[in-house]
């Protein structure tokens, strides 16, 4: 039976994640003379990728120890969200990435996320549940922006070239999982209109 503890290991690393955001942004404050800018993409790169791992493993955890609760299915993908606006607002400022990226990338995630909870609030959360072109668009996301952070050649491939084309293909997949969702949704939003 799945447990309704807010407190239990997949929501503490969930909870771990929170926490890692402004350390993450944090990094980039800190004085040359602390962390060289190298050292501050090479930290803020480990940050990021241990915050992605750990998304994964408090999903894992939760199914396996049957830990899974109404507030933990809340929090993780704020946490998720949180992270990834962060980073993205680091990247533009830090003028890594086009600021038009980030409205594209962060404007998605809260126009489906309020549209999943106005379909769950009638009873229609199934019709946006995760599609293909949704996990598509994650992975094209999570693989973008650590290279984009790092910001220096890994062996022979220069990490920031091939994160830039990652990411605007994550931005072509962010609109055309959007587009995917809204019409999934449309039948019940002209119904609720029309009442």
């Amino acid at each position: 039976m799945a447990s309704e503890k807010s407190l239990n290991i997949p929501n503490t690393l969930t909870w771990a994640r929170i926490i890692l955001i402004p350390v993450f942004v944090g990094v980039y404050y800190l004085p040359e003379s602390l962390l060289s800018p190298a050292h501050q993409n090479l930290v803020a790169t480990v940050i990021f990728i241990v915050a992605a791992v750990t998304d994964w493993f408090d999903g894992f955890l939760a199914r396996r120890l049957g830990q899974t609760s109404a507030f933990g299915a809340f929090l993780d993908p704020v946490a998720d969200k949180l992270m990834v606006a962060a980073a993205l607002i680091m990247l533009v400022q830090l003028g890594r990435i086009d600021a038009i990226i980030a409205v594209i990338i962060i404007g998605r995630e809260i126009t489906i996320s309020a549209l999943r909870e106005w379909m769950a609030r009638v009873g229609a959360s199934a019709s946006v549940a995760v599609a293909f072109v949704g996990k598509l668009k994650t992975a094209a996301q999570m693989t973008a922006i650590p290279l984009i952070l790092y910001n220096a050649p890994l062996r022979s491939v220069d990490s920031r070239p091939l994160g830039t084309v990652l990411i605007y293909v994550a931005a072509v997949l962010t609109l055309w999982s959007m587009g995917y969702y809204l019409r999934k949704a449309m039948p019940l939003l002209q119904e609720d209109q029309g009442r």
